[in-house]
């Protein structure tokens, strides 16, 4: 590296975004996640005696995976190569590899490479990586938001630990504001008081890039009092955060796991918790006419034949949806959750299914019984096609007959 990369190196450091330059570089600085890297846990200890596994951090953005992967950099004795998921090609990644070997080969070094938003990476990609990671040519940490065990093929998972890093808590969020203000800024003097503080670690969605992002521009667009300070309150920083997004990925597992938690909150008669968790997709972007759907599913699993009238309120609220569409469908999607969580519950028939569809898998094809088949020709009347049927109203459907097949005779699977 020559005079002008290393100045360009510095101008690029001294204007990088506030994030950036507040990532910790030691172990002891970094804030959270203390189930995976606390004193004493097996992440922890592997990094300081430079043993790292082959890994996966999984874990909403903003929650230190990149952070905790430039301080392994720093502290492994191994040559460190960050590729990015998105950006990144086959070319480079061969190269990378024909590099780490040589490494490995005539200076006895490992390679750590480290690939940012692995899930991106398609599965003739992550394929690619089995043998240079099986082999030890490699060691590999990756870095997802998205659940590796849809994104992450089998073969790979399988040879990697995974290491799940969760929200960061306000507290969390708050400590690395405070050192932000006091250490990021300069010379320049920043007051925030802890309620203000609160205030903006409570919106961040325990994200630190959020936090330190809206801190960032809350003092740019601020202006120093007379003594030369900035001083923020929570409606600078309201304008600053601009909550507009959401801790919501429509294809992802926040997708699915807060729609569970919409269906069992309305199985479960909470109208309210029900009514939070639709506010939280449809706010978040989520499509009307899903949500809809899965309320007209939900009316007759959960609802059923306790109150019939369930399924003609999901469907008038779907065709409503349709109708208007966002954002005027969102009360009627609210009217719709409520009244399915204030519902009686009946599950006779889902169970009922359930039992069905298992013998209908387990006794398949069975023959209709002769005395139940339609005979509309000679030929089928001369093969005793309806011989010997009983018409109900004849009986007034009291009459004893069969109506399952041989096998199955006799068989109840509603409770009356």
């Amino acid at each position: 590296m020559d005079l002008f990369d290393q100045k360009l190196e510095k101008e690029i450091k001294q204007n990088a975004p506030l994030a950036d330059r507040m990532r910790p570089e030691v172990l002891a600085d970094f804030v959270g996640q203390k189930e995976v890297i606390g004193q004493g846990k097996l992440l922890r200890q592997a990094i300081e005696k430079d043993e790292i596994p082959s890994m996966i951090f999984w874990g909403p953005p903003g929650t230190g995976k990149s952070t905790l992967a430039r301080i392994i950099a720093k502290l492994t004795k191994s040559v460190f190569i960050q590729l990015s998921a998105v950006s990144s090609g086959v070319k480079e990644f061969r190269e990378i590899i024909k590099a780490a070997q040589d490494r490995r080969k005539f200076h006895s070094q490992r390679t750590i490479l480290f690939i940012d938003e692995i899930h991106r990476w398609n599965k003739a990609q992550q394929d690619g990586l089995l043998p240079y990671v099986e082999r030890g040519v490699i060691t590999l940490i990756g870095a997802t938001t998205e659940n590796p065990s849809f994104e992450v093929v089998s073969a790979l998972l399988s040879r990697c630990r995974v290491f799940v890093l969760k929200q960061l808590t306000d507290h969390d969020l708050e400590l690395i504001l405070q050192r932000a203000v006091k250490t990021g800024f300069g010379e320049l003097k920043i007051q925030i008081d802890d309620d203000t503080s609160r205030y903006l670690a409570n919106l961040a969605n325990g994200d630190a890039r959020v936090v330190l992002n809206a801190l960032e521009f809350a003092v740019k667009s601020a202006k120093p009092n007379s003594q030369g300070k900035v001083i923020l309150n929570k409606d600078i920083i309201k304008e600053s955060l601009q909550k507009s997004s959401h801790l919501y990925d429509k294809g992802g597992d926040q997708h699915y796991n807060i729609i569970s938690a919409l269906h069992k909150s309305v199985r479960g008669g909470n109208a309210d918790a029900a009514l939070y968790w639709m506010a939280r997709m449809i706010e978040a972007g989520e499509d009307p006419l899903y949500v809809a759907r899965r309320l007209v599913r939900m009316s007759v699993e959960d609802i059923g034949l306790a109150d019939p009238r369930a399924l003609e309120q999901a469907v008038a609220c779907y065709q409503g949806c349709h109708f208007l569409g966002m954002p005027e469908c969102n009360i009627i999607l609210g009217q719709c959750v409520v009244y399915l969580a204030r519902s009686k519950k009946s599950v006779e028939v889902y169970q009922a299914y359930g039992k069905v569809q298992q013998d209908v898998k387990n006794t398949m094809d069975e023959p209709v019984p002769l005395h139940l088949r339609n005979a509309p020709t000679k030929l089928m009347q001369d093969l005793n096609y309806g011989k010997d049927y009983k018409y109900s109203p004849n009986y007034d459907w009291q009459e004893e007959q069969e109506y399952f097949p041989e096998k199955l005779k006799g068989r109840k699977y509603l409770k009356s």
